[in-house]
């Protein structure tokens, strides 16, 4: 975006994110200023820019939480979709380096540009850019990469940063030997705060649903929907709270049995219930 005039002898323009100022008349013409004018900041072109600037922050937002949402369900994306939208500098900002799988499960990379015609460019573990034009690819939850530890270490050498938390998001794998009846996990239970409020905050600050007494994540695993609950407290009560146990239910709210839980609904719920349980207030002299 260019500059705007704002004002006899002022221009105005976005950079980096935030209103910025430059004189365009006598000596110091085109020279940058650390601060507002005051008829700047009251002129309505300023105004404009700083709503923009918060519309585009919003965008930024709302790209990186759907592509968040993609990738923690390993929905199908068309790949027709990416071309449309890559252009945009915040979804970019959202795509770039995401671990994308093609049509064959060895059409593996971090994506690095999706052209106009539909075509994926990606770097593979090799190091090479391979181009591939599926109808549709996947952003797989970390937990269904097999080789997730080579992609973190090839991560590490190129400088992959990504805007969407993927290949070094937390997981946690089902343990293989869980009571068949077993509904409820307790290893995150009993983790204690001053209010039941500073729980619910909590839970709301780290992207969680509260509903009624629970703090809940839903994905799709495995072709349905699956809900985690992590118990907070009665909603109406004041005093202090502790969370409760994990457990996991359908859509029709019936609990599932721990076995029967799929990998990316197991790793998302105990990653709620770790994050909740580490905001716990710990007295002095104990352990975290």
């Amino acid at each position: 975006m260019g500059w705007l005039a704002a004002g006899e002898g002022y221009e105005v323009a976005l950079v980096e994110g935030r209103v910025t100022a430059r004189s365009t008349g006598g000596r110091s013409g085109g020279r940058q200023l650390k601060t507002l004018p005051k008829a700047v900041r009251e002129h309505p072109e300023t105004d404009r820019l700083r709503r923009f600037a918060e519309w585009l922050d919003r965008h930024a937002a709302s790209c990186v939480a759907q592509a968040d949402a993609w990738m923690v369900s390993s929905l199908p994306v068309p790949t027709g979709l990416l071309a449309r939208v890559w252009p945009d500098e915040a979804w970019q900002a959202a795509l770039r380096d995401l671990v994308v799988v093609g049509a064959d499960q060895d059409e593996v990379g971090f994506l690095r540009d999706a052209t106009a015609d539909g075509e994926l460019r990606l770097v593979d573990l090799d190091g090479e850019t391979v181009r591939i034009s599926p109808a549709t690819v996947t952003f797989p939850h970390p937990v269904l990469l097999p080789d997730l530890e080579d992609l973190r270490e090839f991560a590490a050498e190129l400088g992959v940063v990504q805007g969407v938390e993927q290949i070094h998001r937390a997981t946690w794998t089902r343990p293989a030997e869980l009571a068949q009846n077993a509904t409820e996990v307790k290893d995150f239970a009993g983790g204690r705060y001053p209010s039941r409020f500073g729980l619910a905050a909590r839970a709301s600050a780290l992207g969680y649903r509260v509903s009624g007494g629970y703090a809940t994540s839903r994905v799709r695993d495995g072709g349905r929907t699956v809900e985690a609950h992590v118990w907070i407290g009665e909603p109406y009560w004041d005093g202090d709270s502790e969370t409760g146990g994990l457990s996991w239910h359908d859509q029709d709210g019936r609990a599932i049995a721990l076995p029967e839980v799929g990998p990316v609904a197991w790793s998302e719920g105990i990653r709620m219930a770790a994050a909740l349980y580490a905001g716990r207030t710990v007295e002095e002299g104990k352990g975290a």
